[in-house]
């Protein structure tokens, strides 16, 4: 029994040998982040059969022993959201770039803490005999989730090989193979991880509208049976803060309505609003709304919406703020004041809110009480102020004409050397 038991030894395959390599890697940010490149230090372990045959396939490991940097102090990166790939090259007995892979599998990775990466595995068939080396080079870094995004990991010197085959077999087997796993082209996918919401109520410190900023707005009302009035386009600066700090933004607003019995239809059209995406975007997925401030002789807000994007938004395209309507029903009688307030945008299962600095009066109306008007409302603010209860924001920004640049759309999770980034891009208004 010991005798076969030997024998039976004697023609296993040999142990897998592991060896680790570190070196210094250059990683590019995806370029929607406007990252420049980071350097640091990957720590690989190699893990391949110390021994084989030609013709034989074999199995090769790739573990990440350490990464280079933690996941900064910014955003949570949920489970199973991160996966490798890479390539390994083979020489010496043979040439072949071998296509490493590793699963969407990773714990949770909190803030400030270790990256985890799994481990990759490639194939390799054997075609020559000889010593074969296997030397890490370069990988990418996928993370899924709050938007797909890629960082590409290049080595920035000479590394030194992490293992190698001793391949025994006949002699006329000659030239490389690429074995393995094929390459793995990233995707875009559009799951995102669910941030807070929160929704944007009036906040009374911001001050009351009042008639002394209604310079160039339409007045109407009961009087003289108009039923349409066109507001004046007022300059609106916003206050939005965003989990990397507080953002400012400036956009053109105007405020519109037409008398419908004693209510008034709200349109307020935001001018020029106009940024490129920064990713693809799919069909449904942007949703704006807007708190317009009431003054004057009426108290409260009045709440209006636009449509979510009807169509899929490619990146770069550029997105546009759709007409945002509701219905004004006055509170009081007298003569009233319409502000833009509190502006919201979800896009991507993100919110993001920004608060008027300075009340501007776009529309001043002729208004008759209606029962449960406005006036006195729950939702009642004194002035455009207005705060904002949770929510992930995003960066907003202004250009030289006062354009909104951003409102809100999650650019994406940039992954440095193992470690995360959540970052967000300002688009750019097309034309003049």
């Amino acid at each position: 029994m010991l005798g076969g038991a030997g024998i039976l030894l004697g023609v296993a395959a040999a142990p897998a040998q592991a060896a680790e390599v570190s070196y210094k890697t250059e990683c590019i940010p995806p370029s929607i982040s406007g990252l420049p490149p980071v350097e640091g230090t990957t720590k690989v372990e190699v893990t391949a059969p110390a021994e084989a045959k030609v013709g034989d396939e074999v199995t090769i490991t790739w573990k990440f022993v350490q990464a280079a940097s933690k996941n900064p102090d910014v955003l949570d990166l949920d489970k199973d959201t991160v996966k490798p790939t890479g390539t390994l090259k083979a020489a010496g007995a043979q040439t072949a770039d071998i296509a490493m892979e590793g699963p969407r599998s990773n714990p949770a990775i909190p803030k400030n803490s270790d990256m985890k990466l799994s481990d990759m595995t490639g194939k390799l068939k054997l075609t020559a005999a000889g010593d074969l080396t296997l030397t890490p080079d370069a990988y990418n870094i996928n993370v899924s989730k709050p938007l797909s995004t890629d960082t590409k990991c290049t080595p920035k010197e000479t590394v030194k090989p992490a293992a190698t085959i001793k391949v025994t077999g006949s002699g006329g087997d000659t030239g490389g193979t690429t074995g393995g796993l094929p390459t793995v082209t990233p995707t875009l996918p559009t799951g995102l991880p669910t941030l807070p919401t929160g929704s944007a109520t009036p906040s009374p410190s911001a001050g009351e509208s009042d008639g002394s900023d209604t310079g160039g707005s339409t007045t109407g009302g009961d009087g003289g049976g108009q039923s349409d009035f066109t507001g004046k386009e007022v300059s609106v600066p916003y206050a939005c803060k965003t989990p990397i700090g507080d953002k400012n933004a400036t956009s053109p607003v105007q405020i519109n309505a037409k008398k419908d019995g004693g209510s008034f239809d709200l349109t307020v059209q935001f001018k020029k609003s106009v940024m490129d995406s920064p990713a693809d975007i799919p069909a449904d997925s942007v949703k704006p709304s807007m708190e317009v401030v009431l003054g004057g002789s009426d108290k409260g807000t009045v709440h209006v919406e636009g449509p979510t994007n009807a169509k899929a938004i490619k990146s770069g395209d550029p997105i546009e703020i759709p007409d945002l309507t509701g219905t004004y029903k006055p509170g009081a009688s007298g003569s009233s004041t319409l502000s833009p307030g509190v502006l919201t945008v979800k896009a991507l299962g993100t919110t993001t809110t920004c608060t008027p600095t300075k009340s501007e009066v776009s529309l001043t109306l002729d208004t008759t009480e209606q029962a449960s008007g406005a006036a006195g409302g729950g939702s009642a603010a004194s002035g455009s102020g207005g705060t904002a209860s949770g929510g992930g924001l995003a960066e907003t920004g202004s250009d030289s004409h006062g354009a909104l640049k951003a409102l809100g759309l999650v650019a994406g999770t940039v992954v440095l050397l193992g470690g995360a980034v959540f970052t967000f891009l300002p688009g750019r208004r097309a034309g003049g």
